[in-house]
């Protein structure tokens, strides 16, 4: 575990939920590498907590997929093969066309504005960064999920992007995809106003397979022959 700084629970939550929240940032911003062993009396004590809730907390992360859970030795941070990848994209492009479809039926005009405003602003904020990053907070797929009204649907979304978010950290690698990514992101939304949910799922499936195929060449997965070195980040797209 890298260097411990203090953390604050959050006082909008339960005990029990700001326990998890702070658990689950430490596994997503790399405090705790992935394929490390979680030291609960090191973490009890940092947080301030006793070790009932922490343990409360990492099994939700289990749940989530964040944490393996090997009995008698422990809890660790998940790892990523080539096939947990793969795996993960068919899930999220079942979760995500099902609520493109839905978007069509559901999200107003204005709510397509809101989506054309939030990506002129990464267009800018990608334009303005030192490494052309896509800003994490600006996740358009999560804002597109949102406007499908299902928030079965959203939390099942919510758990595959955590765990790609997770795997993405295993690699230094930051190249470039972010444009592309703003580009296709526009051009989904102009069909999404026409309300085209056939063009729209097509569209939205061509998104995710690049991606998938971004985040295993960056991440050093590909099959042989499969993907080479694009140049492309692996997400947030």
């Amino acid at each position: 575990m890298s260097e411990p700084r203090s953390r604050a629970l959050p006082r909008n939550n339960t005990f029990s939920q700001a326990t998890e929240a702070v658990l689950r940032e430490m596994v997503l911003d790399g405090t705790i590498a992935p394929g490390e062993r979680l030291n609960e009396v090191l973490i009890a004590a940092q947080l301030g907590i006793s070790r009932g809730p922490l343990r409360e907390a990492i099994q939700r992360l289990s749940s989530e997929g964040l944490l393996t859970v090997i009995s008698h030795r422990g809890a660790f941070v998940r790892t990523f093969s080539r096939q947990d990848i793969v795996e993960l994209y068919e899930l999220r492009s079942a979760l995500e066309l099902h609520a493109v479809r839905l978007a069509c039926q559901r999200a107003g005009d204005e709510d397509l504005d809101d989506l054309d405003a939030m990506l002129s602003d990464t267009e800018s904020r990608i334009r303005e960064s030192s490494g052309h990053a896509y800003p994490q907070e600006l996740d358009f797929h999560l804002r597109l999920v949102l406007l499908a009204g299902n928030q079965a649907l959203m939390r099942a979304a919510q758990d595959v992007q955590r765990q790609l978010a997770l795997a993405r950290s295993m690699s230094a690698k930051r190249p470039m995809r972010a444009r592309a990514a703003v580009v296709e992101h526009a051009d989904l939304v102009t069909v999404l106003r026409s309300r085209d949910a056939g063009q729209a799922t097509r569209m939205m499936e061509r998104h995710l397979d690049r991606s998938m195929h971004s985040a295993l060449s960056v991440l050093g997965l590909p099959r042989n022959g499969d993907d080479e070195e694009d140049g492309s980040e692996p997400g947030p797209d």
